[in-house]
């Protein structure tokens, strides 16, 4: 399981709308398996095919460990009037780090490995996790989901810190 290399932002691919997968076979358990390992040496608790230049639409989550999650064609279909605030950054962008506002429960729709479609209920962390990754597969790097004065703020840290 080889370890990839993580693209860091402003990367195009961070931006791109991922494509729904349709090829179920050994490539697709491969690519979950490079994730899950590139996400735990980066590291991280999730990370998307995006955030590897891969424009399918996976992400692996492990909130706690030996607990992966690995989900294919996730789309969002309830979020809670309810939100919270949580601290969050992207392996795209190490070091940087902001509250968001999300939801603070969902309903997914996702794919598994095998192609089966599941729903999930999830709420708190897990909940914040999944948004986080399904907006970074539908083109939306978390720096979106923030004011533009934080935005900027965040951007000037990241470029400082690299070079």
């Amino acid at each position: 399981m080889p370890i990839r290399s993580i693209v860091t932002y402003p990367h195009p691919a961070l931006a791109f709308h991922c494509e729904p997968v349709s090829d179920f076979g050994p490539e697709l358990a491969q690519l979950a398996k490079d994730l899950l390992e590139t996400m735990r040496a980066a590291p991280g608790v999730g990370i998307t095919a995006a955030h590897i230049g891969q424009t399918q639409r996976v992400f692996v989550l492990e909130l706690e460990p030996g607990e992966v999650r690995t989900y294919v064609n996730p789309e969002i279909a309830e979020t809670s009037q309810e939100t919270m605030r949580h601290m969050e950054g992207s392996v795209s962008m190490p070091g940087v780090t902001e509250e968001v506002e999300r939801p603070s429960r969902i309903k997914l729709r996702f794919q598994d490995l095998s192609g089966h479609w599941h729903e999930e209920q999830a709420e708190g962390f897990h909940a914040i996790c999944i948004q986080h990754e399904v907006d970074q597969l539908n083109g939306m790097f978390w720096l979106r989901r923030l004011s533009k004065l934080k935005r900027d703020r965040l951007i000037r840290k990241w470029e400082k810190s690299r070079a």
